[in-house]
C-alpha cells in the first residue's frame, strides 16, 4: 500500500474501513484459490494483501481507542 493510499484510509470512518477489510479478505480468498490452481503468477500479491488487511485493522483499533 502506498503512503497516499494509507493517508486516505486514515480519514475514513470505522464502518468504511471494515467494508474495505471485508473486500480485501474476499480478494485474498479468490487469490489463494487461483494460486492453488496455478492460475495466479504473482505469488507476492497474497503477502501484500495480508499486509494491507493488517494495516487497516490496526487503523480500526487505533480509532476505537
Amino acid at each position: 500500500m502506498k503512503k497516499n493510499d494509507f493517508k486516505n484510509l486514515k480519514v475514513k470512518k470505522i464502518e468504511e474501513l471494515k467494508k474495505t477489510v471485508s473486500a480485501k479478505k474476499l480478494e485474498l480468498m479468490k487469490l489463494l484459490s487461483n494460486k492453488a490452481s496455478k492460475a495466479e503468477k504473482n505469488l507476492k500479491k497474497g503477502r501484500n494483501l495480508k499486509k494491507e488487511i493488517a494495516q487497516i485493522l490496526t487503523l480500526v483499533r487505533e480509532k476505537k481507542l
